[in-house]
């Protein structure tokens, strides 16, 4: 026959409850003075009723006991924060080794990347290299460009509020508005001359200088006079 197992469960009749006490109490001195002398154990229990009342049962000395037992906790105790922090530190060494290899593979990439260490490298590599350098260059051209238009915007936005703050000032000071400068009116060439005009203009001017006219007045016959 199969029994059931057995629910336990407080006891709500006060004086049952206190029979039930006293009566498992005896028994468990009993049991633990018994396996102190059989098998030469060190012993001890402490039993808080519900009332509040002190039992205790030891083998040999109680404060020496709890001591002994506090040695050995204490011990305990050590012995696992050590274990720990031995885990922790071959996690730790784990960790430096993965980021001493990670920083040596990214120091040799830095310096194919500048050039350096190329000659065992194959031609994949070198057009990967290649396409790494592409890409970078492309990036701070694009940001060089976005830091000029945003340059030009703040010069643009700086030029607007000083011509606010300047056509205020004139209209504090019941001064005329700015205007901006006229620009300058073109003036039209002269159209060009003939060819046949000018070399009219050219003998017209040649046959001036040769018939100059002489207006000097002097008595006495005629004589030749030489130029």
């Amino acid at each position: 026959m199969v029994r059931g197992k057995v629910e336990m469960k407080r006891i709500e009749n006060t004086t049952s409850r206190q029979v039930t006490f006293n009566k498992r109490k005896n028994g468990l001195t009993k049991k633990a003075y018994e396996l102190s002398v059989l098998c030469d154990a060190e012993v001890a229990f402490i039993i808080f009723s519900h009332k509040g009342r002190l039992f205790e049962f030891t083998s040999s000395n109680m404060q020496k006991t709890i001591a002994r037992y506090r040695a050995r906790a204490r011990e305990t105790t050590m012995v696992d924060d050590s274990t720990e922090f031995e885990h922790y530190m071959e996690h730790l060494k784990h960790q430096t080794a993965n980021m001493a290899k990670k920083i040596e593979i990214l120091e040799v990439s830095k310096r194919k990347l500048m050039g350096q260490g190329l000659g065992s490298c194959s031609m994949d590599e070198l057009q990967d290299i290649d396409s790494q350098l592409q890409r970078s260059l492309k990036n701070i051209r694009a940001r060089k460009a976005q830091l000029f238009e945003d340059e030009i915007e703040r010069l643009k936005a700086r030029e607007r509020l000083l011509l606010q703050e300047n056509a205020s000032l004139r209209e504090k000071f019941g001064l005329m508005p700015m205007l901006l400068a006229p620009a300058p009116v073109p003036v039209p060439a002269a159209p060009p001359t003939p060819p046949a005009q000018a070399k009219e203009i050219g003998n017209y001017s040649q046959s001036t200088q040769s018939w100059e006219v002489e207006t000097e007045l002097f008595i006495g016959l005629p004589q030749m006079r030489c130029s």
